[in-house]
């Protein structure tokens, strides 16, 4: 796992990057706990179950817009960016491979024909509009 803290605030985590290799059988808390986004990561042996169970509603508010992309098929370029809009790191994302912002900026850049990926963000999505500062 890749931590990518800001030039500006030496101490702000802005992104992480985590390859599908870094995945073991010991669960891994990517995210760290004070966080909206939450991704955690784990190899499932075959027959490997869990309690079923739901999720007990709990307010939450946020004000920032957090992002996550798993690469199923393909390759992507993720170009990363510090808070002044600088960028700060550009890493290729194969299939597996997990990139997220907490802050800052980032763009992709699709590498092969028919890449797929999986996108989470913090919800509700109110459009592009409401949702997006363009660099």
């Amino acid at each position: 796992m890749e931590k990518i803290y800001s030039r500006i605030e030496p101490n702000k985590l802005l992104h992480i990057i985590n390859t599908k290799q870094n995945i073991t059988t010991t669960r891994c808390d990517i995210s760290p706990p004070n966080e909206y986004l939450q991704v955690s990561c784990f190899e499932l042996p075959k027959d490997k179950t869990f309690k079923p169970h739901y999720h007990i509603p709990l307010e939450r508010h946020t004000t920032i817009t957090q992002e996550s992309w798993i690469v199923i098929q393909g390759k992507i370029k993720a170009i990363l960016y510090d808070t002044d809009q600088t960028v700060i790191a550009e890493r290729i994302l194969n299939p597996g491979d997990l990139s997220i912002t907490f802050y800052g900026g980032h763009n992709y850049l699709s590498l092969e024909e028919n890449t797929l990926v999986y996108e989470y963000k913090t919800g509700p999505y109110m459009g592009q509009a409401k949702d997006k500062e363009f660099i």
